[in-house]
């Protein structure tokens, strides 16, 4: 009985929580990319009519304002949290005072959730509240920080917030990075006369590529999913110039009406998602089966 026991309780522990994904995270995709075959409105229908969603889809300006944004947004977002994350670890690898209080600072941001990270930078670049109202009042009056209410540069006001709050984090994962890198070998570069600026450019940082490539991952994640942020910041305007896919979907699902072409948005997210992340499973999976 014992022995039975042993084997099976873990089974029996584990299956609730394995029959739970497999409905409601697995099922719910299944089902999603059903109705983005249907002509569901505010009702899923279920007669498959073939691939009329995602040809309204991608012959939707806004869908085209929402994956233009992705893509900016995307690529500023992961490259400056990089930059700034990489930057801010050396920063702290040179042993400074105050090391501890500067990391805890650094990493606030990402103890926020993303609805007091937009609502607070709402404030901030408000131009009748924030920066541009206090640089008015110390007397320069043709100032002007709009960026949250012009539509050619509010994308990018969402992209200074998304950069606060990620690179905190970026910075923890680059930081121990630098830390578990063998000192022996960094000794050895200094007793040759190689500059420290070097050192990490053609030694340190080098060694660090799984970890870069894991920042990249998750940054990727969070940009493709974003939504409360740019809820949060900007409403997903002015007009819909701040759209995301997340955001499209969002409009399409509980404001529309159009269920169908929320699913079709959902679907295409989840290609995108997976051409970043599969690549990714597999060379991990690959290099431990070597």
């Amino acid at each position: 009985m014992t022995e039975w026991l042993e084997r099976h309780v873990p089974k029996m522990v584990l299956a609730p929580s394995f029959v739970a994904v497999l409905i409601f995270v697995y099922g719910f995709i299944i089902w999603t990319g059903w109705v983005s075959l249907t002509r569901s409105k505010l009702m899923p229908k279920y007669e498959i009519k073939g691939f009329i969603q995602y040809d309204r889809l991608f012959a939707s300006p806004r869908w085209d304002t929402a994956m233009d944004n992705l893509f900016i947004f995307g690529g500023l977002f992961i490259g400056i949290s990089l930059i700034l994350g990489l930057f801010l670890a050396i920063l702290l690898d040179q042993k400074i005072r105050a090391e501890g209080a500067l990391r805890t600072i650094y990493l606030y941001p990402m103890a926020l959730s993303m609805i007091v990270t937009g609502t607070a930078w709402k404030w901030i670049m408000n131009p009748g509240l924030g920066i541009e109202a206090t640089v008015r009042s110390w007397g320069f009056e043709s100032f002007t920080f709009n960026w949250i209410t012009d539509p050619k540069m509010a994308i990018y006001a969402v992209v200074i917030a998304a950069v606060w709050q990620a690179s905190g984090f970026v910075m923890a994962l680059f930081l121990a990075g630098l830390r578990s890198v063998d000192e022996e070998i960094i000794k050895a570069a200094q007793v040759d006369g190689i500059p420290t600026w070097r050192i990490y450019s053609a030694i340190i940082i080098p060694s660090m590529a799984p970890i870069f490539l894991s920042a990249f991952i998750v940054l990727a994640h969070l940009a493709i999913k974003s939504f409360d942020l740019v809820i949060a910041l900007t409403g997903g305007g002015p007009g819909y110039a701040t759209d995301l896919p997340a955001t499209y979907m969002y409009a399409m699902a509980f404001s529309r009406g159009d269920i169908g072409q929320a699913a079709s948005s959902a679907m295409v997210m989840m290609g995108v998602v997976f051409t970043i992340v599969v690549p990714y499973l597999y060379s991990e999976l690959r290099a431990k089966h070597d």
